[in-house]
């Protein structure tokens, strides 16, 4: 299933891309009682909302060797975490917004899953239980800021630096599907996830080990090799098999 949030005539529903339209449905996907409600929707009259409306953005750096072998340094032990603030969110075919004064800034293409419920001590055994879904995320990061900073949080927290969508893939065979991010209509980042050393299920075992994610948490698993900047005038696509793509124009 492809979940989805939408607007259509000034209002907003909840429901399913289908290959016929968008069903809207009343009711919830995260504890089971979604139910239709409504006729179908063309998809060329819908605005996509973001799928779902965390309360944490989780983080992951340095998911892949590669990527971590082009920004330098050792490699990790362990998943490097952090959190995008929840106003960072944007939709997809919404604009991100180059800051004044802050340099180079990248995109990073990633796949995220997406919280079922209420998670604390899971056993990745478990984690597909936990999982909703799966969704295209972009994370977009002031560079220069990085590194003037040392540390992650300002550089990837600014306003429209988490693009995400346009639905949640229910049924995603994550290892056998991959990642590809193009500028301008060139491929610049493409890997399968079977590169990642924490896949989704060793990611929720180690986050929530030490914090509680809850229904609609969104955790995004880190970025290939490949990441580069972006300008004004700018269009971004993360396309993912599976999940479809996410497209961003920059301004």
């Amino acid at each position: 299933m492809k979940i989805a949030r939408i607007v259509f005539d000034g209002k907003c529903y909840n429901g399913l891309v289908t290959e016929l339209g968008f069903q809207p449905y009343e009711g919830s996907f995260y504890d089971g009682s979604a139910k239709v409600n409504g006729n179908l929707i063309p998809l060329d009259e819908i605005r996509y909302l973001p799928p779902c409306e965390p309360k944490t953005i989780l983080a992951v750096g340095k998911n892949y060797k590669d990527h971590a072998a082009e920004m330098g340094g050792a490699f990790p032990a362990n998943p490097i975490l952090f959190i995008k603030p929840t106003s960072a969110i944007i939709a997809h075919k919404e604009h991100i917004v180059i800051p004044k004064g802050c340099g180079r800034i990248d995109y990073e293409g990633e796949l995220a899953f997406v919280v079922k419920k209420t998670a604390k001590h899971v056993k990745k055994e478990e984690a597909a239980s936990y999982i909703l879904g799966y969704t295209c995320m972009f994370d977009i990061t002031a560079r220069e800021v990085q590194s003037a900073d040392g540390q992650w949080t300002r550089a990837k927290s600014f306003d429209t630096f988490a693009p995400f969508g346009p639905v949640i893939e229910t049924n995603l065979n994550v290892m056998s599907s991959s990642v590809t991010t193009r500028k301008n209509g060139n491929v610049v980042q493409q890997a399968s996830f079977t590169l990642m050393t924490w896949p989704p299920a060793a990611l929720l075992e180690f986050i929530t080990s030490c914090m509680t994610l809850y229904p609609g948490d969104v955790v995004t698993t880190g970025t290939p090799a490949g990441i580069g900047p972006i300008t004004q005038g700018d269009t971004l696509e993360l396309d993912i098999p599976g999940i479809g793509i996410l497209m961003n124009k920059v301004i």
